[in-house]
C-alpha cells in the first residue's frame, strides 16, 4: 500500500542518499547536495517554509520516495510540485502514480488549491506517462531550460486544475485500490 506521511527530522539522511542516486539526480533540474551539510540547511529550510509543504512517500509503511508542493502561499491558489521514487525496489511498481493520486487530493482537497503544476525534463518518458495517466495536460514546452551534467535539456510544462482532477479522481482512485496500491 501507498501512502504519504509528514517529513519527519530522521528522513533527512535518506532524502540525501536519494538524491545522490544516479536514477533519481538523472531526472533533476538542479545537482545532488554536495554534502550532508548541505542538504542538511536544506532541508532545515524547507521545513521551516511555510511556502512549502512535503511528504514521504510510503509504501507498506517503508520509505519509497518524496513528494513536494512550493509557492503555496501566492494569491493565486496554485503550486509547483515535484516527487520521485527514491527506494529502487518500489520503482516501476505503481509507487508514483498512487503518491499522485493522494497528493492531488491533499493539493486540492486539503490545502484548497486551484492548481498544480510541474517542470518536466522532456526526456523523462516515464514522469511524462505517469502526469499524463493523472490528467496533468501540456502546457508548455521551454526549449534548452536547463544545464544538466554539461548539456542544455528541454522542459515540459505540465499542469491539472482542480475541477479536472475531481472529474477523474474517482475513477483514478478506484484503479489503485483495485490494483491494491491504495485502501479502498
Amino acid at each position: 500500500m501507498i501512502d504519504l506521511r509528514d517529513l519527519r527530522e530522521d528522513d533527512c539522511e535518506r532524502l540525501f542518499l536519494w538524491r545522490r542516486e544516479r536514477e533519481v539526480d538523472r531526472w533533476m533540474s538542479d545537482g545532488a547536495p554536495e554534502s550532508l551539510d548541505h542538504h542538511q540547511r536544506w532541508f532545515d529550510d524547507f521545513r521551516g517554509n511555510p511556502d512549502r509543504m512535503g511528504w514521504i512517500i510510503t509504501r507498506n509503511a517503508q520509505p519509497a520516495g518524496f513528494l513536494t508542493l512550493s509557492g503555496l502561499n501566492g494569491r493565486h491558489r496554485r503550486a509547483e510540485w515535484g516527487w520521485y521514487i527514491g527506494d529502487p525496489e518500489a520503482r516501476g511498481r505503481g509507487a508514483g502514480r498512487a503518491a499522485q493520486a493522494l497528493g492531488l487530493d491533499r493539493a486540492f482537497d486539503q490545502l484548497g488549491l486551484e492548481k498544480i503544476w510541474a517542470q518536466v525534463l522532456a526526456d523523462n518518458d516515464t514522469a511524462l506517462k505517469a502526469q499524463a495517466a493523472a490528467g496533468f495536460r501540456r502546457e508548455g514546452y521551454m526549449r534548452r531550460h536547463v544545464l544538466k551534467d554539461g548539456r542544455w535539456r528541454d522542459v515540459v510544462l505540465l499542469a491539472i486544475l482542480a475541477d479536472e482532477w475531481r472529474a477523474r479522481r474517482d475513477a483514478v482512485l478506484r484503479g489503485l485500490a483495485g490494483s491494491h496500491l491504495i485502501a479502498a
